[in-house]
């Protein structure tokens, strides 16, 4: 006769899917999380360190100054709007369609001027638009 008494096993808790869970949700919400202190940052833009410049034989260049002011391949554009930007960058494309625009905005030139080239352009049909920048070992002098 066997009087020993059966000892009921213990459930063992596995912890291993628990944490892979954790670690998803965890990385999941790394990289959904918005930052809110983007004020904080300190920008300075534009400098970029390129190695090779790309020539482009159909290319219009657009300047615009800290002041706002805008130039098309070295001419003064008078109008400040959309439409007299627009009318200036179509005159000024002998490519056509093919027309790549180059923006060479200041550094502290304001935002929107640059927004209205890239709109102006956009409205001219043009929709090549690259920024020229300098490298960061020019930015210093």
């Amino acid at each position: 006769m066997n009087f020993r008494r059966h000892r009921q096993e213990e459930p063992e808790i596995n912890l291993i899917p628990f944490i892979d869970v954790l670690l998803v949700i965890l990385i999941f919400l790394m990289l959904s999380t918005t930052y809110s202190k983007f004020t904080e940052l300190q920008l300075r833009l534009p400098t970029a360190d390129t190695e090779l410049q790309r020539d482009y034989p159909k290319e219009l260049i657009v300047a615009v100054g800290a002041d706002g002011g805008v130039s098309i391949n070295k001419q003064l554009v008078t109008g400040s709007g959309i439409e007299a930007l627009a009318n200036a960058i179509s005159g000024a494309a002998k490519g056509g369609k093919d027309t790549v625009v180059i923006i060479s905005a200041d550094a502290n030139a304001r935002h929107q001027t640059v927004i209205s080239v890239m709109e102006a352009a956009r409205s001219a049909g043009l929709t090549q638009i690259t920024f020229a920048t300098q490298s960061s070992s020019q930015a210093a002098h």
